[in-house]
């Protein structure tokens, strides 16, 4: 296309559809189903008068775009820095991103805007807050000082309770709440490769890998 100042030069992505039609449904179940669980999770940690430390979790968010590289390196080395009253808020705002993130490239495509540049910047920065997410519910999960699946394993799956009772409405919270920890951790790491294969694609897109 010419123009009175010069040449205007029309760059086009060829996106493969399958793979992302399969990348955002995985991706939007990932980002409701741990939404859900850890929304599930605020609400009897509210109801057991545990705080909320969301302010910190304000702070962490402003530090992280601008030291993600520093903080994520030192949530990693430190399994102080996500205990299990922040891993919650934590997951609830990582998930809410990742939702957000699916309906805007949604709105993209819709648009016929979807570029790999934005997508690959999106896509690094929810991979280091997934990661991070998956580090703490792994380090609550299978670690030394709240070590979940053990407890889960000890005090609820072996000691089951039948009958019309409180005991065993008791015991069906307990093994819900086992069952959603483990579904959480699953749905997390599904979500962190998810993003690496994005990440991929899209830099195959912008080689213009799928034009071929």
């Amino acid at each position: 296309m010419t123009s009175s100042s010069g040449y205007t030069i029309i760059q086009r992505f060829r996106w493969p559809e399958i793979r992302l039609h399969v990348w955002l449904l995985v991706n939007l179940a990932s980002s409701a189903t741990c939404l859900g669980i850890f929304s599930w999770f605020l609400f009897v940690q509210t109801q057991l008068s545990v705080s909320t430390p969301w302010l910190a979790l304000l702070f962490f968010f402003f530090f992280f775009f601008f030291f993600f590289f520093y903080f994520s390196l030192s949530i990693a080395q430190d399994s102080c820095l996500l205990t299990v009253t922040r891993v919650f808020p934590y997951m609830v705002a990582t998930a809410g991103l990742g939702l957000l993130f699916v309906f805007f490239m949604l709105f993209l495509i819709q648009r016929g805007l979807l570029l790999p540049d934005i997508i690959i910047l999106g896509c690094f920065v929810l991979f280091v807050l997934w990661l991070t997410g998956l580090i703490g519910t792994a380090i609550e999960l299978y670690g030394t000082e709240a070590n979940v699946n053990s407890n889960c394993q000890n005090y609820v799956v072996n000691m089951p309770s039948k009958g019309p009772s409180i005991n065993t409405l008791a015991w069906l919270t307990q093994i819900t709440i086992c069952n959603c920890w483990k579904t959480a951790f699953a749905f997390e790491l599904v979500s962190t490769i998810f993003y690496i294969w994005m990440l991929i694609i899209s830099f195959q897109v912008r080689r213009g890998f799928f034009l071929k």
